[in-house]
């Protein structure tokens, strides 16, 4: 009896993994499936630029953002119905005063001014698309 479903399970586990059968890992970053939207992806970029941003805080040095953050206004969404209310236009509006506010700032209020462009964040995530919320948290400075 082993031999026979013996030698069939081990066949299957050998298959699996010689087609890659760990889900954890997705072929060339994709998370998505059914594909990204331009807005989710800006937004990806913006958490890898907001935890560089952070790192340079807490080091002490001048932040530097590289993303382009005012494609927050016009990147195609996943819902595009939710992108166009009036509601997320204000919480646009905000991040991307968040984030001139913090490249302006004077280096002494740095810190505060980071976690008021992370609470930007967070803000219009309570409302708006609730998933990334754990992952906007880590953001924040201890």
């Amino acid at each position: 009896m082993f031999r026979k479903y013996g030698v069939a399970a081990l066949s299957a586990g050998l298959l699996l993994i010689a087609c890659g059968g760990d889900s954890s890992q997705k072929p060339n970053g994709i998370i998505n499936p059914n594909g990204d939207s331009e807005l989710a992806l800006l937004m990806r970029d913006m958490f890898e630029d907001g935890m560089l941003t952070k790192q340079q805080i807490l080091d002490r040095r001048t932040p530097e953002i590289k993303c382009d953050y005012t494609r927050i206004h016009t990147a195609a969404a996943t819902q595009p119905e939710k992108v166009a209310t009036a509601e997320y236009k204000l919480y646009a509006n905000a991040y991307e005063v968040s984030v001139e506010t913090l490249l302006a700032s004077d280096p002494a209020k740095r810190a505060d001014t980071y976690q008021t462009m992370i609470a930007a964040c967070m803000q219009c995530h309570q409302t708006m698309c609730p998933g990334p919320m754990v992952k906007i948290k880590k953001m924040y400075l201890s």
